[in-house]
């Protein structure tokens, strides 16, 4: 396959789940990989398994040295990088009244701040070498609200927002800027919030009658990071099993 042969990508949350797959596909199309992420040991086993395609850079997305050094290193081993998958994230659940200052801190510096570092420090290099895709990990609570979720919520919100202004001032330079909106994804950064109880309750509730896995996902990544979906920029794009096809009285 070679839908993205010549590209040159980041994949950040690369060393698990979401990232991982994304990763995967992307070398099976052709592209050659960055694995960056600050799990060391999971990360290289990744750009491992991918061979010389691949290769693994720790980095810390909430850090903007950390984002110089990553976007310098990826030059090095391969050249300019042409696509940036934004995907790195956490998430926590808590009441309002109950979440810490300090854990709606690191939620806004790893799913916000560090998507907009991703955009800030990739965006002269394509610009330089004539274009680019960024494709940006929102949710589906990056559409709508769900309790227990204000802090994620609001990252998620937020990531769609500069989807939609990046992708308007960085398209005369050629740089498509997209937001992805996954619904319940099977994954070790959602698993641990409810295990197999929640996977069902989570399949009960959507059309497709399914939670999602990384398969799921991938495939629209390696789209939007493809020449196919070249007049396709500041989209917003749910893959959720149905999630949010419906209203309140629905479902």
């Amino acid at each position: 396959m070679d839908r993205l042969t010549g590209k040159i990508a980041i994949v950040t949350g690369g060393a698990q789940g979401q990232g991982a797959e994304i990763a995967r596909q992307f070398v099976a199309e052709g592209a050659r990989v960055v694995v960056a992420d600050v799990a060391d040991e999971l990360g290289q086993a990744v750009a491992d398994e991918l061979g010389d395609a691949a290769a693994y850079v720790h980095h810390d997305v909430s850090d903007e040295t950390s984002w110089q050094q990553v976007v310098a290193r990826t030059g090095e081993l391969f050249g300019p990088v042409s696509v940036l998958a934004n995907n790195a994230g956490i998430l926590r659940f808590a009441a309002i009244d109950q979440m810490s200052v300090e854990e709606f801190e690191l939620l806004f510096r790893v799913n916000q701040l560090g998507c907009f570092l991703g955009m800030k420090h990739v965006a002269p290099v394509m610009r330089e070498n004539g274009g680019g895709s960024i494709v940006n990990a929102s949710s589906i609570e990056g559409l709508a609200g769900m309790p227990h979720c204000a802090g994620y919520t609001a990252t998620k919100f937020a990531i769609r927002g500069m989807t939609k202004a990046a992708a308007v001032e960085l398209g005369p330079h050629r740089i498509r800027v997209n937001s992805v909106h996954p619904g319940m994804i099977d994954t070790p950064m959602t698993r641990p919030h409810g295990g197999d109880a929640a996977m069902e309750y989570g399949a009960s509730k959507v059309a497709l009658k399914r939670v999602g896995h990384p398969a799921d996902i991938a495939p629209l990544y390696v789209y939007l990071a493809s020449d196919e979906s070249g007049f396709v920029t500041g989209a917003e794009i749910a893959v959720d099993g149905g999630a949010t096809a419906t209203h309140v009285f629905g479902g």
